[in-house]
């Protein structure tokens, strides 16, 4: 009991702390409106998104995914490191906190080594590469609405370009180099065979993830994130991208089915996010950094460069959160109810509530698919290579093809998008369907596994599927597997 009532309290702590973050980035943007000049409020995104909301959740992923294999394995997790210097203190786990400090002390004084044949310069660009490109995806992410501040207008973003989802593609392929200097400037063969692994597994899934895209930008007609997510200037104004809905009831109260991106294009959110996972190299697309095959291709880092490593994936993890929820998840949006809160009188005279009460809203499908990724990661095997590749290759990549086809062909036929939201929901009904009916057996499959099962002959087989008379230890042919 005291575990989830601990749970609770670390939910709600959370959901407290989002909102005075969103709230913090708001005021400070209306400041920097009003006393440096328009559009200053870009440049304090930078830090309230990037640098604060975007490193810190991933700095504490470095804890929340020990703390939740633990959970998930019934372990304890991490709790041996105290805080012994302060006093009160010295006998208390603190959740685990105390182990993100030793973390930084440990990468911060670690040696840095570098080997003695490898390429100095490519050796220390690897994991600038790494890091870096990951780092920047997040500038077109609107992480809340733009709304009216004091008089000034204060956005959520850091940028907004004309070509949106493209520098995000663009950019996120340049972790490539990243990945294959990081190997080959090592001088070893394991890293190597790492670096090799992880860049065709990344240009692999490149191709899928930008055809599971353009069926959304078919419907929405737009690559930029704020028109796919429904924010183009005024957060109290909807019915545009996916605050806009399919179907919907009459009067004051707005409920409905909106037009989000997993109602109109399941099958492209699928795709998307299987191919965003194999991106970041995660369970179970870890080939690249098998341990118990070839350690991986930064084997011999050590130190900083070994962090940054770490960090651009857990990086990833938000990233690709916060993308998901902006194409597929309404982004800052609520499902129903949306249009009756804008309408308000509170709202419209104190925009930044209503800023941060959307930008909360936004943070927690972010937490959510982080929750979703962890879970991923715990939960299934590392695929074989072979694995990977057939996936990318010969599932993701034809089911993107049909997906383009069929989104397009639904989209002249029905422009209000209705045609593709029936497809849509009729996509996510088979999925379930067959999701509740995989872990189902036959009935011979069960007595089989009971040792019951009998051969063509009427011979009886035992619990391994050998015959009745036969040694599974011994050499002779009866006894073969």
């Amino acid at each position: 009991m005291s575990r989830i009532l601990n749970m609770l309290f670390a939910m709600a702590f959370i959901v407290f702390a989002v909102a005075g973050g969103v709230a913090s980035a708001y005021l400070v943007g209306y400041l920097a409106e009003e006393y440096l000049f328009e559009g200053a409020s870009r440049l304090t995104n930078i830090i309230f998104l990037i640098l604060v909301f975007v490193m810190i959740t991933a700095t504490l992923l470095t804890l929340a995914e020990r703390k939740w294999s633990a959970f998930m394995q019934d372990r304890v997790g991490p709790n041996r490191a105290r805080l012994s210097a302060i006093p009160g203190l010295g006998n208390r786990s603190l959740g685990g906190i105390p182990h993100i400090i030793t973390d930084v002390l440990k990468m911060l004084t670690k040696e840095d080594f570098v080997p003695g044949q490898a390429n100095r310069f490519l050796f220390n660009l690897g994991p600038i590469l790494a890091f870096a490109p990951v780092f920047a995806l997040f500038a077109v992410v609107p992480a809340g609405p733009t709304v009216n501040v004091f008089g000034k207008t204060v956005d959520m973003v850091v940028a907004t370009p004309d070509f949106g989802m493209l520098y995000l593609l663009a950019i996120a392929s340049l972790a490539v180099y990243g990945t294959s200097l990081a190997g080959w400037s090592s001088n070893n063969k394991f890293a190597l065979l790492g670096g090799v692994r992880a860049s065709a597994q990344m240009i692999s899934y490149e191709v899928a993830l930008g055809l599971s895209l353009v069926g959304l930008f078919l419907a929405f007609s737009s690559v930029q994130l704020p028109v796919l997510v429904g924010d183009v200037g005024n957060a109290l104004v909807s019915g545009t991208g996916q605050a806009k809905y399919l179907w919907r009831t009459d009067g004051g109260f707005d409920l409905g089915l909106p037009a989000w991106g997993i109602f109109i294009q399941p099958l492209g959110f699928i795709a998307f996010f299987v191919a965003s996972f194999a991106e970041t190299k995660r369970a179970p697309f870890d080939a690249p950094e098998g341990e118990s095959e070839i350690i991986g291709y930064f084997v011999e880092y050590s130190g900083m460069k070994f962090g940054m490593f770490m960090i651009s994936e857990f990086v990833e993890v938000v990233v690709l959160a916060g993308v998901t929820t902006s194409l597929f998840f309404g982004g800052h949006h609520l499902p129903f109810g949306g249009e009756w809160l804008a309408a308000q009188p509170f709202f419209q005279e104190h925009g930044w509530v209503y800023g941060t009460l959307l930008g909360t809203v936004f943070w927690i499908k972010v937490i959510l698919l982080i929750w979703v990724q962890l879970v991923i990661r715990w939960t299934f095997p590392r695929f074989r290579y072979d694995q990977i590749q057939n996936l990318g290759w010969k599932i993701l990549l034809p089911a993107g093809l049909a997906n383009v086809f069929i989104s397009g062909a639904l989209v002249l036929w029905d422009p209000s998008l209705r045609a593709l939201g029936v497809v849509g929901l009729l996509e996510i009904g088979f999925v379930v369907a067959l999701t509740m009916t995989a872990g189902t057996k036959p009935a011979h499959a069960h007595d089989t596994a009971h040792g019951h099962g009998h051969d063509a002959h009427g011979h009886g087989h035992d619990a391994h599927g050998l015959p009745a008379h036969a040694d599974p230890h011994s050499h002779s042919p009866a006894g073969a597997h």
